[in-house]
């Protein structure tokens, strides 16, 4: 469920099909995105989810996989 909804929020912000998002996909050399635009995913992500994800955590996110697991902490 997680890594679904982060696949749509990712396809939304980085205009990229998300079937070619999976857990090892890196959000900057796979999918050129840039600090601002992991912020973007992750606050999309926190509004779907009614979440708060930690700030500290989330800059230390490199692959989508990270992001997923990220949420599935704070989603508990």
């Amino acid at each position: 469920m997680e890594l679904d909804i982060l696949k749509e929020v990712i396809a939304d912000v980085l205009s990229v099909d998300p079937n070619e998002i999976n857990e090892d996909t890196t959000f900057i050399d796979d999918l050129g995105a840039d600090s601002l635009d992991v912020f973007q995913i992750i606050m999309g992500v926190e509004e779907k989810l009614h979440v708060e994800v930690d700030s500290d955590q989330a800059e230390k996110i490199v692959t989508v996989g990270d992001a997923v697991e990220l949420i599935k902490k704070t989603v508990g």
